[in-house]
């Protein structure tokens, strides 16, 4: 199966990445997209939730997405509906029937996940491609109560996954090199702004959520400390490092950083002062220890600044993005910024 062919894909479990991972497949004219929760209110809650996701669909009005405040029609999802290139089910076994990539943003519990991909092995045709959206569980411990390991893999997004480039494609030590090269294709067509990387061996929380989340974990010991408070910190990081590493990413900044000898010079300049500041950085317990107050202030401290999300500033926030990231696709070589 070629993966310039239409697709059918099957997704299992719609919550926030499952809705955003249907309008990324809905993209795709050719494609079908079946999906399928076990929530009560399904059928209703499609109707009314993808609408907001679907404002990057080719046949969607350029005027809905260009303003944040408008919501988009439901024009869209009925004829997706009706034409069959959407399709409901109340059951997996139907969903996944005739899929030729199976995609699950199921709950994050092993034993869900080891049990949902046995059934789906049960009734999906042979040459399926099953992918996983999980943030963590590698597809190693997965596919236990599989009977063919080789066809699972991790494709990891970042959240909103019709907006965010990323997609980690992270397989099994028995998944088929096959089965990750049409992941990566499939990510990496004409047309798409997708960046899929395949990553080398499973790690917990592969590469996007260590970097993350060791971020995060500095950010609340800082707070904690009481050396910054929450808002103070996300402006600092906004006024630095997000506008460079979102132009160079980290390494190509540092490269920069240490001028003519690159990040040899710069490691060799300030690597005492980095080992004084590694050796200094915060361990902190989500779990819970004698310490664990520092989540009260830093919820408290959020929340404060931030307030309640409302689904207005989710809308501002990703007309942001997509600004952002438009940015990163500009030509800005000596003859100036060309769109």
């Amino acid at each position: 199966m070629s993966v310039y062919s239409s697709q059918r894909i099957a997704l299992i479990g719609l919550g926030t990445i499952g809705i955003s991972m249907a309008a990324l497949h809905l993209f795709r004219e050719s494609n079908i997209v079946d999906v399928f929760d076990t929530r009560p209110d399904f059928e209703e809650y499609i109707h009314k939730t993808l609408p907001i996701y679907m404002s990057e669909l080719p046949s969607t009005n350029t005027d809905s997405r260009s303003s944040p405040e408008s919501q988009p029609s439901t024009s869209l999802l009925a004829s997706l509906v009706s034409s069959g290139r959407l399709r409901i089910h109340s059951t997996l076994e139907s969903a996944c029937a005739s899929a030729t990539i199976v995609q699950e943003q199921g709950p994050e519990h092993v034993d869900w996940k080891q049990t949902t991909w046995a059934r789906i092995e049960a009734v999906a045709p042979s040459s399926a491609h099953f992918w996983t959206s999980t943030s963590g569980i590698a597809a190693s411990i997965q596919q236990a109560k599989m009977q063919d390991k080789s066809r699972l893999l991790v494709v990891h997004p970042f959240n909103p996954p019709n907006i965010m480039p990323l997609l980690e494609i992270v397989p099994a030590p028995e998944t088929s090199a096959e089965r990750v090269e049409f992941a990566r294709e499939y990510f990496s067509l004409p047309g798409s702004r997708h960046r899929p990387v395949v990553i080398r061996k499973e790690i917990p929380g592969f590469v996007g959520n260590r970097l993350a989340f060791a971020l995060l974990r500095e950010a609340c010991y800082l707070v904690q400390e009481d050396v910054v408070d929450a808002k103070d910190l996300d402006t600092i990081l906004m006024a630095s490092l997000g506008p460079r590493w979102a132009g160079n990413g980290v390494f190509e900044s540092y490269q920069y950083g240490g001028g003519e000898g690159g990040i040899g010079s710069f490691l060799n300049k300030l690597g005492s002062t980095m080992q004084t500041i590694w050796d200094g950085q915060g361990r902190i317990n989500v779990e819970g220890d004698a310490r664990t107050e520092w989540k009260e202030k830093v919820i408290a401290q959020v929340n404060e600044a931030y307030g309640t999300v409302s689904a207005e500033q989710i809308q501002i926030k990703e007309a942001r993005l997509k600004d952002i990231i438009g940015i990163q696709l500009k030509d800005y070589s000596r003859h100036g910024p060309e769109v």
